[in-house]
């Protein structure tokens, strides 16, 4: 099972998080899933590079996420809202196209995790997670529930780079390395 590590040899390493909440109907006064993120990572040790609430509409959540994305200060966006089946749930489409890798492994233990909490309503989630130019991003529902679970069961152990056996911290140097590559072999 994992751990952290009890030699304390690895020292913690905050991370530069941005929140964006996608929402048609709430403003930061009321934002709860928002603040609930806000409030863990930084309880966690990680520092809040921004925030923001866009509504439901595709070209807004791009051009925030390419703004954050292009940003040297934001190491990881975490949205929540919009990733239901409704008309206006479009968040995974707006995501998902700027994905250089896509993670399936987060959507796979989020649900896991969601099921033990509320059972087979878990399969009414599209949360979703990838990388783009060297940035993680998570996708998550608009539940303040929802933003709990996926960051106590997942990116509070992911985003520690104490956290044994691996995490997505020591791995952060070498994210871009495709990009590297295409620029050593003149592409």
């Amino acid at each position: 099972m994992s751990k952290i590590d009890p030699s304390e040899k690895r020292p913690f390493i905050p991370l530069k998080i941005a929140v964006l909440t996608v929402s048609d109907t709430r403003g930061l006064a009321d934002d709860k899933s928002g603040q609930t993120l806000v409030d863990r990572l930084e309880k966690a040790g990680h520092v809040l590079a921004d925030r923001a609430i866009v509504t439901d509409d595709v070209d807004r959540i791009q051009a925030q996420a390419k703004l954050w994305i292009n940003r040297d200060d934001v190491d990881v966006i975490i949205s929540t809202g919009g990733t239901g089946f409704t008309g206006r749930d479009i968040t995974p489409e707006a995501f998902e196209p700027l994905f250089e890798k896509k993670m399936d492994g987060f959507s796979a233990v989020f649900h896991r995790i969601s099921y033990e909490k509320i059972g087979t309503s878990t399969v009414q989630s599209r949360a979703t997670g990838g990388v783009a130019n060297a940035t993680y991003i998570f996708v998550l529902p608009g539940s303040s529930g929802a933003c709990k679970d996926a960051w106590d069961g997942i990116l509070a152990q992911q985003l520690d780079y104490r956290h044994l056996p691996c995490n997505f911290v020591e791995i952060m140097p070498r994210l871009d390395e495709h990009l590297k590559r295409g620029k050593l072999q003149g592409k």
